[in-house]
């Protein structure tokens, strides 16, 4: 018996989890979407949704494919470039990278703005607050002054002077419609989903086929690698990134595994 074969995908503590189990990410995706529960912030319909997610990195080899880098870069420079980029956030993608999010805004001078399909207010505070208690200054979403026109629910409320005001979108682990209907704004839009064939990554400007906890930290990366370049520069990042190119790519890589 592996010594591995002894460790419960349940811990009270992530930093009970060896860094070298070979299923690492996915014992602490499949923790802090738990945990995140517990705390409020995730809803129960999030684990079904971890579940289909985790099946596709599985995969995808549970690493950054070559394609997924070359997103990642791109949407460095889209946020780089950006006048008015914001992040948006959900209760998994709070429950698995509040403090990457924090860091990845710092980088490129975005706006974090939380936008929930099971909206609450009691939910709302209590991911503005865990942001907050990961570094975050300033937290949009609450006000909720605006809607996202074509959307009937409550995805589509989001504040006026962030998500309906932005010139680029990051929208990690997002809803189909609501990915629509902000590509039919103008918007950029960078989604982060780990299935290529969804309508989310069909529709960005900017599809990253990749983990979230491995893609944000990536993005910001590639942002203090690209801080000091030149418009020119960041211009040429964007228009050498084939976006059909990465889906083919990655829908390659779960097919064959090659």
């Amino acid at each position: 018996m592996s010594e591995y074969d002894t460790i419960s995908a349940e811990v009270d503590h992530e930093e009970e989890i060896p860094e070298d189990h070979p299923r690492y990410q996915d014992l602490l995706t499949r923790h802090r979407i738990e945990n995140g529960v517990e705390k409020g912030i995730t809803h129960l319909q999030g684990m079904h949704a971890e579940g289909r997610g985790s099946a596709f990195d599985y995969l995808l080899g549970e690493e950054t494919i070559p394609s997924a880098d070359e997103a990642e870069r791109a949407a460095a420079a889209h946020l780089l470039l950006a006048d008015h980029p914001v992040l948006s956030i959900n209760g998994n993608v709070a429950a698995l990278v509040p403090g990457e999010m924090v860091e990845l805004a710092d980088a490129v001078d975005a706006d974090l703005e939380i936008n929930l399909f099971n909206r609450t207010p009691e939910r709302m505070q209590a991911i503005a607050d865990h942001l907050r208690d990961h570094g975050a200054t300033a937290v949009k979403g609450l006000e909720a002054d605006a809607r996202i026109p074509n959307l009937d629910h409550k995805r589509a409320k989001v504040d006026a002077d962030g998500i309906y005001e932005a010139d680029v979108v990051v929208v990690p682990l997002e809803d189909g419609d609501r990915a629509e209907a902000l590509e039919e704004m103008g918007k950029t839009e960078i989604v982060i989903d780990l299935n290529p064939l969804s309508r989310s990554p069909q529709v960005a400007e900017v599809p990253v086929v990749d983990n979230i906890i491995r893609a944000v930290p990536n993005i910001t990366e590639h942002a203090r690698d690209l801080a000091d370049a030149e418009t020119d520069e960041l211009q040429s990042v964007v228009e050498q990134f084939d976006r059909e190119e990465a889906l083919e790519a990655a829908e390659k890589r779960i097919r064959d595994g090659l």
